[in-house]
């Protein structure tokens, strides 16, 4: 053990005082003193902690870090990382990992998303139009936030609203943190999951249609059919990634502007053409991980050195993405919000092989949900004090129960 290690007090991961407009603050110290060090985990196991841009990236994309290992049996436990099973494309490495990837990246190309963008903006402006129609207050959770990127994944997929109805019940449990072991609620919502989707795959079965699911069904890889439980599998990760993780963004994200930066806000309103650039540092700054990190630790296969540290075979790694995103040497006065700051090169997507295959339509769907906000509510506001809001607890993500706003009519 370093000196500098020694001289820090053994931090205990996750790290106390995240919110949703920063990481814990004792992410910086560390940050600064022991960019990887040894933490003690809630759920009772060391691991190794990485704080710092440059390393946080180079774990990312190291091959040796594995996301498999992670859920074979008798795996350590990481306390505050998401349940997974080796089942799902998050929990792979390696060629089985490319393999499901290559069967759904093209459905995911900056080209095909680019093409979405009508739809998309058809989609979100028709629940605007609803939304204007019925007055404030309104719960801009239950009424926009969530069903706009849930459609946009529904109608991708070929996924029917009333088995997406069932991931919205389910979503919660499907993004709890695992401290609980196999009977935990996280484990039966994905179970609930699961059993939703095989009707669903069942039926595009004998009734395809021009969908992604419908494209996945009938994919060969070496002639080999995907089977049905990497199928339905697969299925149900994408719907949950591609409509929970945004919609808490996107709620997160509108909450911060109207409240902590309405400055920021009415500067978008005046000039939409920058959104975009705006979306990126919202991604940056707003912080979407509870535990600050992305949920997914790793353990070594083989030993590693990684800023100056030796992390042994065995190990485990927790990969803090807000903190590395808040990393001064990377990005000027880090914690102020900045909507026109460039470059960015934000980890909030991952790096390397878990770069977030999806990362193109979320930053679509926010740059068409935002616009869409400050262009028909420019002085949309909170209709309750923010200390009232509701929040979801003991997931992964810093999800809003309720987001209650109003505006002028």
């Amino acid at each position: 053990m370093s000196a500098t290690e020694q001289a820090l007090e053994t931090p205990v991961f996750p790290l106390a005082g995240s919110s949703y407009r920063c990481p814990a603050p004792g992410y910086a110290r560390l940050r600064a003193e022991a960019p990887v060090v040894r933490v003690r985990s809630e759920g009772g196991v060391d691991a190794w902690l990485v704080t710092r841009y440059e390393e946080a990236r180079e774990a990312l994309a190291d091959p040796r870090l594995s996301r498999a290992e992670t859920v074979k049996p008798g795996a350590p436990r990481i306390g505050g990382a998401m349940t997974s099973s080796p089942e799902m494309i998050i929990s792979m490495d390696g060629a089985e990992h490319a393999r499901l990837r290559r069967l759904a990246a093209g459905a995911f190309t900056a080209r095909r998303i680019e093409q979405m963008r009508p739809g998309i903006q058809r989609i979100a402006d028709g629940i605007l139009d609803e939304l204007a129609l019925g007055g404030g207050p309104v719960d801009l959770v239950e009424r926009f936030t969530v069903p706009m990127p849930l459609t946009v994944i529904g109608e991708l997929l070929g996924v029917p609203m009333r088995v997406l109805r069932m991931f919205v019940a389910n979503a919660r449990d499907f993004v709890t943190v695992d401290d609980q072991g196999e009977n935990s609620d996280s484990v039966n919502g994905m179970a609930n999951l699961f059993e939703s989707m095989v009707e669903v795959v069942a039926e595009k079965r004998k009734n395809p249609e021009q969908d992604l699911l419908s494209d996945l069904i009938a994919a060969r890889d070496s002639g080999d059919r995907l089977s049905e439980q990497e199928l339905v599998t697969f299925a149900f990760t994408l719907i949950g990634a591609g409509f929970d993780t945004t919609a808490n963004q996107l709620a997160s994200s509108v909450l911060a502007l109207i409240v902590h930066h309405r400055d920021q806000w009415n500067w978008l309103a005046e000039d939409r053409s920058r959104i975009p650039r705006a979306v990126e540092e919202l991604l940056r700054h707003v912080n979407l991980f509870s535990t600050d990190s992305a949920g997914n630790p790793r353990i070594a296969t083989e030993d590693v050195e990684l800023g100056g540290v030796k992390i042994a075979k065995g190990d485990a790694v927790v990969i803090a993405i807000s903190a590395a995103n808040r990393d001064e040497r990377v990005f000027p006065d880090p914690d102020r919000l900045d909507l026109a700051r460039t470059p960015n090169p934000h980890l909030s997507f991952g790096h390397g092989m878990h770069l977030c295959l999806g990362k193109q339509l979320t930053r679509m769907e926010l740059e068409v949900a935002v616009d869409g906000l400050v262009r028909r509510f420019p002085d949309l506001s909170l209709a309750v004090p923010e200390s009232e809001i509701p929040w979801h607890l003991g997931g992964i993500n810093h999800a809003l129960g309720a987001l209650p706003v109003t505006w002028s009519f």
